[in-house]
């Protein structure tokens, strides 16, 4: 296998990332944004979106950079000593400003329908997951759960490397069905990047009916995955 630079990688993190956020909120922001033409078009078009839109990137950049997109993966890897720490902070890098530019496409696609849009949540909803019974308990189980789901059920479907291709097409699948599965409490980040880098773009840009960026509950979906990817990698590595 070719061996890419650390820069590549990078890039190729960032521009993963972004293709992610940009097919999965462009799912949600086609569901949830008032007058477009998948309004109302429910949470399995949702979780379609990014179900491919994790398969996509993993399948142009996995033999690059290893397809991670997610901080939690990249710290996970790193807290049991299978990815180098000196190479943690140009990637989560890589991944938040990747996540930041998706979102920004998202937004400069659907400007006319934000306008439109008066449901604070549902704006809110097609950047970041959302405290939706006001319960950060809840959230942080949901995020935990599926975001060990997320992470062990890649290290073994990607740990043969016989067919990458296939395992990169069951990695979208399992995306698909944890979106559909465990997205019913806060809409599941699964993904630190995924969520705080377009909330923060939330909180910067201004919409008629913006509302809250809701940072009391931002610290649940990036300290539940992380905490999940770091206990997904251990006991994987402890099982197989």
């Amino acid at each position: 296998m070719m061996h890419y630079t650390l820069l590549t990688r990078c890039i190729a993190e960032f521009i993963g990332t972004a293709i992610m956020v940009a097919l999965g909120n462009g799912s949600v922001a086609n569901v949830e944004l008032k007058g477009t033409k998948g309004f109302h078009g429910g949470w399995i078009l949702i979780g379609f979106g990014y179900g491919i839109g994790v398969m996509i990137p993993a399948m142009m950049f996995g033999p690059v950079s290893g397809g991670q997109i997610n901080p939690a993966m990249t710290l996970g890897l790193a807290f049991n000593g299978q990815f180098p720490w000196s190479e943690v902070g140009p990637y989560l890098i890589a991944q938040m400003l990747g996540a930041i530019f998706g979102q920004l496409l998202i937004v400069a696609a659907y400007k006319p329908y934000y306008n439109k849009t008066e449901n604070v949540e549902s704006i809110l909803g097609t950047f970041s997951t959302i405290d939706a019974e006001n319960s950060r308990l809840n959230g942080f189980i949901n995020e935990f759960i599926g975001t060990f789901i997320l992470v062990f059920g890649a290290l073994s479907l990607t740990s043969d490397h016989v067919d990458p291709r296939a395992d990169f097409i069951g990695l979208g699948f399992l995306v698909m069905c944890l979106v559909i599965s465990f997205g019913g409490p806060t809409g599941p980040a699964l993904n630190p990047a995924r969520d705080l880098g377009p909330r923060l773009l939330h909180a910067m840009l201004p919409f008629p009916h913006k509302g809250s960026s809701q940072w009391k509950y931002s610290w649940v979906p990036v300290i539940a995955p992380i905490c999940a990817g770091v206990l997904a990698v251990q006991l994987y590595s402890l099982i197989f």
